[in-house]
């Protein structure tokens, strides 16, 4: 079992910068490939950024690259998510979760924890 609680977020006007922290808790966290999601209301939860157990690899959805960085500290068992030049856009709550199943980095059933979410509000 994993325990994963998100915190960080907040309201912003846009082009400002948060910092998203994921803490860990359980199995051995630095074995998992860790993945950040948001979902805003009325929309499907979406695939933001994921990260290998080794910080070495990381992946990005489009609208986020270059803006957006994700790492992790696996002494501090923590995976964080910088935010950088934020939008209005970008107002969702943010999910961080640990991947365990074999399959794509981007689908949300191959995750099997998931933190309970914190707000990001962007406003223009």
């Amino acid at each position: 079992q994993v325990q994963l609680v998100e915190s960080g977020g907040g309201l912003v006007q846009a082009g400002d910068s948060l910092r998203l922290s994921c803490a860990a808790s359980g199995r051995t966290f630095s074995s998992f490939t860790m993945g950040w999601f948001r979902q805003a209301p009325g929309k499907e939860r979406e695939f933001v950024a994921v990260i290998r157990w080794n910080g070495g690899n990381t992946y990005y959805v489009d609208s986020v690259k270059g803006r957006f960085t994700i790492s992790r500290d696996n002494a501090k068992n923590t995976v964080y998510l910088q935010m950088n030049s934020l939008k209005p856009e970008d107002t969702a709550v943010y999910y961080c979760a640990a991947k365990t199943r074999v399959g794509g980095v981007s689908a949300s059933g191959n995750y099997d924890y998931w933190g309970q979410g914190t707000q990001v509000t962007v406003s223009s």
